[in-house]
This record gives C-alpha cells, structure tokens and sequence, in this order.
C-alpha cells in the first residue's frame, strides 16, 4: 500500500516506514525492487555488507537487510536531522538480527574514511542526485573483489546530448543527440566506472543497466582484474542524422569512419568515449528472477518484473538501435509490425531483437540501409 499523503504510513515489499519531509519517489519503486533482489541473490554466497550511502529516509537500507538477507548495513545521510527517522524506520534490523549502523556525513568524508580503515563491503548503493562522477574512485576503493556498485545518475542533460559542455566536465566525453539516447546516457555512465576500475589495475562487470528517461541506473561488479580484451569495450558511436546509419569503434582499433548512404554526407554526429560492451549479464538477472520467487507475492511490483523480463531478453547487444518510428517517418507509411521486421531480419542472418532499455526501439547489426528496405517491402 502506497500512502504518500500520510507520510506515518508507507508499505513496500517488507518494508513499513516514516518517508518524513525528504524527497521521495514511489515511482521509483522498481530501482528499489531490483536492488533487493540482487541483494538477495549476492546474500545467498555469505554474509553480505551493505553500504547505502545516501539513504534519505532508508527504504532502501531496510528493504536490504529485511528482504535481501544482508548479514551488515550501514546507512548513511548527510542531513543529520535525518538521523532520528532513520532510527526509528532501520529498528526492525536489529530485531532481526542484522548488524546496523547509522551515520550522518558526506558521502565524500565516509568513503574517504572507509579507505583510510580499509572498510570494504559487498554492496554499495550510490543513490545520487546529480552527476556521481566525482565519488565514482573512492566508492569503488569501498568495494570488496565481486562487490557491486550500484549506481545512479539524475543528471539527463549532459549524458543525452542536451548539454555538450556538461558532458565534457562531468564525464569526461563527447554526448550527441542519439535515437537511443536513454542508452547512450547508461554506456557514458558504465565507462566512467570502467575507467576509474581499470586505474586501479581492476575490472568491471555490468550486471543491468536502465532508466525510465530522469533517472540512469547500473550495477557493476568491481573484478580483481580486467577480463580478456575488456579494454576493448570502450570506444566511440557515430549516428548519421542524414540517413540514420550508424557505426562504432574500439579506441584501440580507430581508424577512418567508413561512408553512410547520404550522397551528400553530413558530418557524423559521434559520441564517447563510451561502453560497448553487453549493458546485462543474462547470469545475474536469472539468479534475481530466482530470488524473486523465494520472497512473497507482493514483495516485488508487477511493474518491476515486467522490467527484469526485458532485461533478460536484451542483453544490450548488437549496439546499434533504432527507434521503430523513424522507420516509419523515413517510409512514410508507418513502421511496419516489429516482430516480423525482426523475423525478416532473423532470416536474412541478422541479429535483431526488441531493445529493453527504451520501449518501441530494436537493435540489430545490419545496415541501416537494409532494415529500410526490408521495412518497405512489409508495408507493401
């Protein structure tokens, strides 16, 4: 029961709690959703140690340790008239029988400290407001070897090409306007992370990666070195906005962009330095789907369970996406039906299937050019 007009009332999943005078988002439920189930599923290995590093009125926190089984959770605010609240919600962890502790600081002198000590743990939840960039180093130092960072960015503009001159400051990279910009903002995010994890001789490992268009999340698993040819993963994305082909690179294998089907090519609008790798791990998210058949019915929003499904079915590659409307704007007569765009794709030895990060988008390795073709011939 959502009751946010009472704010001494409010029900997720196990959780019953004060939301007090902070901002809060029952919207963002399903963010909450899939955190716990990954808990959940690290939880079911050894004792986890949960960090919430920026836990408002703590949700978050106490849906961890009260579904998601964590062993340890620390829950931290920089508000400190947050404090009381949070005693009072966080309560019925140590009657459970979780280790519990609270704190009042900056997300920066916290983690600054957790160095300084050597404290590391195996879930770290970096709920930011803004741009996370700057914390990104000292979380990771936080995390223990196959620890996850689970990260998440309210800072749309400069990720998704409305703010070139952002996007350079706060990550380090060009962001252009893109059919698939939700995901070209997630692919910015995740590089950030893999740079900051490979200065410091380590690896990364995308668990899943969405956004509902205000907020940009991914969990990543901090690895004791990086994979096979992981360096390979990071590059540039051009989109031509003449005739909508698009292409990639590897920074470590630039050359020459090849020609688009414009006769009269306008200059490619490229992106990056960015992921491009896989932005799920089909492992990790069945493991969540696993977990989310031990916890009772209600514990995990329809809604929620309807997005792990379509992360489950996308695993963010081919990189190349489009939206099905441009089709239909470049045909004129309407997009055609997409599973039997995808099925004609299929055929003609393609991979092509539905995007699960922006609804009414299909990715697939062919040429642009092609799908038009092969999208004509369906209208007609």
């Amino acid at each position: 029961m959502t009751d946010t007009a009472n704010p001494a009332h409010y029900c997720e999943g196990a959780a019953q709690l004060q939301l007090g005078a902070g901002f809060f988002r029952p919207e963002s439920r399903p963010s909450r959703d899939l955190g716990v189930l990954l808990v959940r599923h690290l939880a079911a290995d050894q004792p986890l140690r949960v960090l919430d590093l920026m836990a408002g009125c703590g949700i978050r926190a106490l849906r961890y340790g009260l579904e998601g089984g964590a062993a340890e959770v620390w829950a931290n605010d920089a508000d400190a008239d947050r404090l009381p609240l949070l005693e009072r919600n966080l309560e019925p962890l140590q009657a459970q029988g979780c280790r519990l502790e609270l704190s009042a600081r900056t997300a920066q002198h916290l983690l600054a400290d957790c160095l300084m000590q050597q404290r590391r743990f195996g879930f770290l939840d970096l709920d930011a407001f803004g741009c996370p960039t700057t914390l990104v180093p000292l979380a990771l130092e936080a995390l223990e070897f196959g620890g996850v960072l689970y990260l998440a960015s309210t800072d749309g503009r400069s990720p998704t090409g409305h703010d070139r001159p952002a996007a350079i400051r706060s990550l380090g990279a060009a962001a252009r306007a893109h059919p698939a910009s939700w995901e070209l903002a997630l692919r910015l995010q995740i590089a950030v992370v893999a740079r900051a994890a490979w200065a410091m001789g380590r690896g990364i490992r995308p668990l899943f990666s969405f956004s509902e268009g205000r907020t940009f999340r991914t969990a990543l698993q901090l690895c004791r070195r990086p994979g096979p040819r992981e360096e390979e993963q990071l590059g540039l994305l051009a989109s031509c906005h003449g005739c909508s082909d698009q292409q990639h690179q590897s920074l470590l294998k630039l050359r020459q962009w090849r020609a688009c089907s414009c006769r009269e090519a306008p200059p490619l609008s490229i992106s990056g330095p960015l992921w491009l790798g896989p932005l799920q791990d089909p492992g990790s998210l069945a493991a969540m789907g696993v977990a989310a058949g031990s916890l009772p019915a209600d514990s995990i929003a329809k809604t929620s369970q309807r997005l792990l499904s379509q992360l489950q079915a996308d695993c963010g590659l081919p990189l190349h996406c489009w939206p099905l409307a441009e089709l239909g704007r470049r045909l004129g007569s309407g997009p055609p039906a997409m599973e039997e765009l995808l099925q004609r794709l299929h055929q003609e030895g393609y991979q092509a299937h539905r995007s699960g990060v922006m609804a009414g988008q299909f990715r697939s390795n062919a040429p642009f050019q092609r799908v038009l073709e092969l999208a004509s011939a369906l209208n007609r």
